[in-house]
């Protein structure tokens, strides 16, 4: 299904697109945007069930995210771009560089995992929003999302996360919880052709600095990156992230 997107940025410049993670909308990345559309074409999007977009009965696979992106891309006239995704986003980075390598110019990856340890934290807390909706995960994910530190100094901020997050529609976000349940893009690791920057937030307990080194030794020639910061580390640590960004693409 195509997704909700904004595109946005000089309208003959290259085009980056970028992913959102788990529980966000497109307003993950607004801290980006004043840099990349210095050189870029921005094509932002919903992951079913998420923001703008609608959300179709669970379980979901990355494959089936992946496809909407691909679909969104077709729609759009769009044959290669550089992709960004932070999380679930950057799952389904490394899903289309390594199954559509011809789309895929330059991928950067945020905070993210090649696969997880248990399948069962995820089944469970989709079965847990399938009873108790977004909402009653909101204040959990905002620990998670982000540090103490920043959770006090921008109290505003956290709270349009957590107000986001409990606008998810609960089967979107349930369906996506099993995605992620069944997910393990290891072996398409050391296919990705394109040029790969890895970054993740030093106080990252979600997907944590070591999982994003592991991907960073497996793609060919990838980069890693230690910034500040906890899960929405583009959020949290938004200087250092962008100027990653415009470093790489």
């Amino acid at each position: 299904m195509k997704p909700h997107y904004e595109l946005s940025g000089p309208p003959d410049a290259p085009v980056v697109v970028l992913g959102n993670s788990l529980g966000t909308t497109t307003a993950l990345w607004d801290r980006q945007l004043p840099a990349l559309h210095r050189r870029f074409r921005v094509l932002r999007y919903d992951h079913r069930g998420h923001g703008g977009s609608g959300a179709t009965p669970g379980p979901y696979r990355i494959d089936d995210l992946a496809d909407d992106v691909l679909e969104l891309l077709d729609a759009l006239g769009l044959a290669r771009v550089s992709y960004c995704g932070v999380s679930m986003g950057g799952m389904v980075g490394m899903w289309l560089a390594g199954h559509a390598p011809e789309r895929i110019e330059r991928l950067v990856l945020c905070c993210t995992a090649a696969g997880f340890p248990s399948a069962q934290p995820w089944l469970d807390r989709a079965a847990a929003v399938r009873s108790s909706g977004t909402g009653s995960l909101a204040a959990a994910a905002a620990g998670r999302w982000f540090t103490p530190a920043f959770r006090s100094r921008s109290p505003e901020v956290v709270a349009a996360f957590e107000t986001g997050l409990s606008s998810v529609d609960d089967e979107g976000y349930a369906g996506c919880c099993e995605a992620l349940a069944a997910m393990d893009l290891r072996s398409v690791l050391p296919v990705i052709e394109a040029p790969t920057a890895v970054v993740a937030g030093a106080d990252d307990e979600a997907t944590p600095p070591d999982w994003g080194r592991f991907i960073a030794d497996s793609v060919p020639g990838a980069s890693f990156h230690l910034v500040p910061g906890a899960h929405l580390a583009n959020v949290e640590a938004a200087d250092e992230v962008s100027a990653i960004l415009e470093g790489h693409l």
